[in-house]
């Protein structure tokens, strides 16, 4: 066993821990103060189902042998309970203890950027059977094809080992996979009572602001843990998340700037995010300056899709599709052309002469899930939505959902001391 790539999955696996509270902020700064709470419940909430179902059954599906060899679908029977899970392998370079701890974590974080889209308008009771059937028919499959690597005497996924597609870290599993499936439910639900014509601001950018450093920070350890090594591969993959979020953020507000001559705060967080997503699958696949081309190009093309909600009039409350799934097929299908045989996955693209092939493989796996994603979300909602419903009433929406579903309010400015004055919200 190498301890030190032992350590550096344990603390990768704690980076991206760090990344619940900072998408719960993140998302938490973007809405009205009278969501807040609610936004941070669901992120939160998310995370504590998806890691009971990872244990019970979840790493199994997505890791265990692919049931009769066609790479749709791990055993579920092979670690249920995460059985032999904790065993001490001293064959193993890390433990499987820890990889199934990070890989967890990846699961919850994918169903809980979802929530980013549907804000202000869903039942906390609905979104939590929602995300628990989601991950079970959704993203087990789909991190079964994308993660699971055949091994001696075990057959893996089918986009990773027979389509042979590059997604180091989770471009098509996580955020493909998350936006699609939001786009579904977006469209589902229904848009906001007052959509566009009383739109809501940010209550707090601080805290968007916050928010999105700590994902950043984070996001070392979930493209770097990838490597699954304290090794150079590791190192490049931190390197290039570094430089393609830099450019990512001045690539949105450039945008901002020409569009709308202004660049905010919001866009700066927005831009980091875009550049993160961007990166995300092709971390280990592109050198620095790839990186940097891929960052910028990601934030601007992330800037330009979230104005197309209003072009199309859907309510991506977040711009969960904006970022996720156009920052993931953008990052996804760069691969293809800037991926470079010196970065630590060792293939070529086609400007570095490697041809259209692997831009074709990229295309395949990200469209498939993509479809996949969309097309069972959407048929999850709507049997949610004519049993259980999906939305709260009309006016639990226009007073708040946090003081109606949660009887909390984030800020109690009712009881401010007596002659100060209440800061307006």
């Amino acid at each position: 066993m190498d301890t030190g790539s032992t350590a550096w999955m344990l603390a990768s696996t704690a980076l991206v821990c760090l990344m619940v509270p900072g998408l719960a902020l993140f998302y938490g700064g973007m809405v009205a103060a009278k969501s807040v709470l609610n936004m941070i419940m669901m992120t939160f909430g998310a995370v504590a189902l998806v890691g009971c179902i990872w244990v019970v059954y979840g790493y199994s599906a997505a890791f265990g042998d692919s049931i009769g060899g066609a790479g749709l679908l791990g055993d579920v029977t092979e670690y249920l309970g995460l059985k032999g899970v904790i065993a001490d392998d001293p064959k193993a370079v890390i433990p499987l203890s820890v990889f199934a701890a990070f890989q967890a974590l990846f699961a919850a974080l994918t169903a809980a950027l979802i929530c980013g889209a549907i804000s202000d308008r869903i039942k906390f009771g609905a979104w939590m059977a929602f995300t628990g059937i989601w991950v079970t028919l959704v993203y087990l499959p789909v991190a079964h094809w994308v993660f699971a690597f055949d091994g001696d005497d075990v057959v893996g996924g089918w986009i990773v080992n027979r389509l042979g597609a590059v997604d180091f870290a989770g471009g098509t599993a996580v955020h493909i996979n998350s936006g699609a499936a939001a786009l579904a439910m977006i469209l589902v639900l229904g848009k906001r009572i007052g959509w566009q014509e009383n739109k809501e601001r940010p209550h707090n950018l601080p805290l968007v602001m916050l928010g999105a450093g700590l994902l950043w920070f984070g996001w070392f350890g979930f493209n770097g843990g990838s490597a699954l090594t304290s090794s150079n591969a590791a190192s490049v993959v931190v390197l290039n998340t570094l430089a393609a979020t830099c450019s990512a953020m001045l690539g949105w507000l450039v945008v901002e700037k020409v569009r709308d001559g202004h660049s905010t705060s919001l866009g700066a967080a927005s831009g980091a995010i875009a550049g993160l997503v961007a990166i995300t699958p092709s971390c280990g696949a592109v050198s620095p300056l790839g990186a940097l081309l891929l960052g910028a190009i990601g934030g601007a093309v992330c800037a330009l899709a979230v104005g197309l909600k209003y072009r199309f009039g859907y309510d991506d409350s977040l711009d969960v599709v904006g970022i996720h799934l156009v920052g993931g097929l953008t990052g996804t299908l760069l691969v293809g052309l800037l991926a470079t045989a010196d970065a630590p996955n060792g293939v070529d693209g086609l400007l570095y002469g490697g041809g259209l092939g692997l831009l074709g493989k990229q295309a395949v796996g990200a469209f498939a899930v993509l479809a996949y994603s969309f097309a069972v979300t959407w048929v999850i909602a709507q049997v949610l939505d004519r049993t259980i419903g999906l939305r709260v009433r009309p006016e639990v929406e226009r007073e708040g959902v946090d003081v109606h579903l949660h009887k909390e309010s984030a800020y109690d400015l009712a009881h401010a001391p007596a002659g100060v004055a209440e800061p307006a919200v």
